[in-house]
Order: structure tokens, then sequence, then C-alpha cells
């Protein structure tokens, strides 16, 4: 999975936060395919009276379909362990959801029925 991570409001990015979110998002990694694509932007709330003034967005395009997550937090780090949480329960649904139509396309549930109309009218009546 390719990580990229961007900033916004001059939210400054050091290795070690780098690393952490990289280690963050190990468990995501490894249930998505490495075409997958993860973007992270973290930014910074200027408003005095936000306690929770860092923002950490998430975005995961996988084959058909993004997933997103976002939280605030009073530090950096905690934002990015509540959104890499998030990333892991959406993914989990995601694969469940994809699996169970996998399971009723293969026992023959996804059949087209045709209705049946019971008012058919008999040649020559008027309606």
């Amino acid at each position: 999975m390719q990580i990229e991570i961007r900033t916004r409001n001059g939210v400054a990015i050091t290795d070690e936060l780098r690393d952490y979110a990289q280690r963050r998002f190990e468990k995501v990694s490894r249930q998505v395919s490495e075409l997958a694509r993860l973007e992270l932007e973290f930014s910074e709330e200027r408003n005095p009276a936000i306690a929770e003034q860092f923002v950490c967005d998430a975005v995961l395009y996988l084959k058909g379909t993004k997933l997103r997550a976002s939280d605030s937090s009073f530090e950096m780090k905690h934002a990015i362990h509540e959104v890499s949480d998030e990333l892991g329960r959406q993914l989990e649904r995601h694969r469940e959801k994809r699996s169970h139509r996998r399971e009723a396309h293969k026992s023959g549930g996804g059949k087209f029925i045709t209705p049946q109309f019971g008012n058919v009218l008999a040649e020559g009546a008027q309606p």
C-alpha cells in the first residue's frame, strides 16, 4: 500500500510522526492490495477555543471504492491512532459485504426472477 502524507495550516511532519503513521497503518496495509493508496492529511485548528486542535484525515482508495475517516485530538499521535482504528473497522465491514455478495452469487441467490402479471387483458378487451 502506498501512503501519501500531506499537511495543511503549517503543520510540520517529523520523521518520528511519519514512522508512527506507517506503523499504525501496517494492519490496514496487510488487508489490502499493494495497489491501494492511502492519503493522510494532517492539519491544525488555529482557534484557541478548540481544545482538540490536531486533525487527521485519511482516505483509502481501493478498487472501486473510497473509505474515509477523520479525527481530531489534543495530540497528533492520538488522532492518527483513532483514524487507523476507524479505517480498520470500515475495511473489515467492506470486506464482509464483498464476501457475502460473492457467497450469494455462488449460491444462486442473485438470479433474476421475472415478475408475474395477474391482470392480463383478453384480446379485444377495452381497459
